[in-house]
């Protein structure tokens, strides 16, 4: 059957979750006359989670358009000292960086009074050019007067925006690439007694917002990540325990698994702390016991992460895109300050117009968001503090779909949690830890589930191809190694 017939049968059938399509109807197999028809195919039959890297609202949006149709963004930030500062712009692909551990979600947080983003310390790449860092690095916004951030304003002016999106944590990459998949960066299973501390920095000797080419379960052994007790408030004290980076609790791929959906996750190396799976023991299956494992051979790793980023758009192309997908980029297209080469919102807008232009349209949904607020100032303080490490700072977060709401401006409270309630909602999958004693952010009542972004009772949208400097042919012709986040 060629691809076009496959397609057209996926129009024709409405096929199921797991996208087998056969002439008898979703699943496969034969049927007699009297067999009942199908059930009514679910609206969205795919999700696709894009997850960038390190920038917050007021530094990525400063999109006249969005503020004019209600978006909560500022371009005036306190300082420590009570002054107004005004944000200037900085390139996307600065060679400044702001630290972004949980003590500098500290100092910026200040018991809410968000003031002290001047407090937190800016690296500059070597040979940068000076001035580096510029005055008041942490009060910048992204230059768009060359037009880079066009992809990004046309996406959330067009579908719906989220304005009020939190990372579930307050700290850096690792931690937030474990809440994504997991809802949870505790090492441990919720019957454990150690369930309350999670990990709450990238690991340790490796430079704050870098990562390290062999973490997770095939980390050298002298690694180590700390760990927070969420029940413990006092900072001087809540951060003082460590762990080999290789952990073991439930997922939300089990879930899927469990339900026979299928899942990829894309990225760009095996070893990067962007790379989830790889600190899960049970989806990493190390060739040896921890800590002298050199690889992942389990079943998870080799049948569902794809060590190539840039695969997604050709699985698009072939008709095999799963039903669930996280698409997790190498440094130069992730927007991470110091190390992005400005590329990231045409990489972006290459996958889903690779979407939008192909049958997945008609029933996708496009989770764009970022995975923690870089160290960049932002005005909104998170409403509620849970815990010593939940929640974090805002993060942008744009909704595509035939369904999302059109042209609007979601202020609903939501973090990375509200992505996993939304995939459970769609695959009828449960919650990941029911009736954990520290709750996973799936179960979380305080956020939502995405719902506000959608209207499944609308017309489908037509998809307009997003504009952008770079198309899919760039990335898939580009043969330069892939950098994680620890490279220059």
């Amino acid at each position: 059957m060629t691809r076009a017939r496959m397609f057209l049968l996926w129009g024709l059938l409405g096929c199921c979750a797991g996208g087998l399509v056969s002439l008898n109807g979703c699943g496969g197999g034969g049927g007699s006359s009297t067999t009942p028809p199908p059930p009514p195919p679910q609206k969205i039959q795919h999700v696709v989670v894009i997850f960038q890297e390190n920038r917050t609202p007021d530094n990525l949006f400063q999109d006249p358009k969005l503020i004019a149709a209600g978006a909560d963004i500022k371009n005036v930030g306190l300082n420590s000292k009570g002054e107004q500062i005004t944000l200037t712009p900085a390139p996307l692909a600065s060679d400044f960086n702001p630290d972004h551990s949980h003590s500098s979600f500290l100092n910026m947080y200040d018991g809410g009074k968000m003031d002290g983003a001047d407090k937190i310390p800016v690296g500059c790449n070597p040979n940068a050019p000076p001035p580096c860092p510029p005055p008041h690095p942490q009060f910048t916004y992204v230059d768009n007067s060359t037009g880079v951030l066009a992809p990004y304003f046309k996406m959330a002016e067009t579908y719906t925006f989220g304005d009020r999106m939190f990372q579930t944590n307050q700290g850096p990459s690792f931690p937030a690439h474990q809440f994504i998949i997991a809802g949870t960066s505790a090492p441990v299973p919720p019957t454990d007694a150690m369930s309350q501390f999670f990990a709450a920095e990238n690991p340790l000797g490796i430079p704050n917002g870098g990562g390290d080419t062999h973490t997770g379960c095939t980390a050298p052994p002298q690694e180590v990540v700390q760990l927070i007790d969420s029940t413990n408030p006092d900072p001087h004290t809540n951060e003082t325990q460590s762990i080999y980076p290789c952990y073991d609790h439930p997922t939300l791929t089990d879930l899927l698994n469990a339900s026979q959906i299928s899942w990829k996750y894309y990225a760009p190396s095996p070893g990067s702390i962007w790379t989830g799976p790889n600190a899960i023991q049970h989806m990493c299956g190390p060739n040896a016991a921890p800590p002298n494992a050199t690889q992942c051979i389990g079943s998870d790793w080799t049948n569902n992460v794809v060590l190539q980023y840039t695969q997604v758009l050709n699985d698009i192309a072939n008709g095999q895109l799963a039903s669930v997908s996280w698409v997790i980029p190498t440094g130069a297209v992730s927007d991470h300050a110091g190390i992005n080469d400005g590329t990231g919102p045409s990489w972006v807008a290459s996958v889903v117009n690779a979407i939008g232009n192909s049958p997945y349209w008609a029933n996708t949904a496009i989770i764009i968001t970022w995975d923690d607020w870089g160290g960049f100032y932002d005005h909104v303080p998170p409403p509620s503090i849970l815990n010593s490490y939940e929640y974090g700072f805002r993060v942008p977060l744009i909704v595509v779909s035939p369904y999302a709401k059109a042209a609007n401006i979601s202020h609903t409270f939501y973090d990375f949690g509200s992505i996993l309630k939304f995939i459970e909602k769609t695959f009828s999958l449960g919650t990941i830890a029911p009736g954990a004693s520290t709750p996973y952010a799936d179960t979380f009542t305080q956020t939502g589930d995405l719902s506000d972004c959608f209207d499944f009772n609308q017309t489908p949208l037509t998809f307009q191809t997003v504009p952008a400097k770079y198309d899919a042919k760039h990335f898939l012709e580009d043969k330069r190694p892939p950098t994680d986040p620890d490279d220059d």
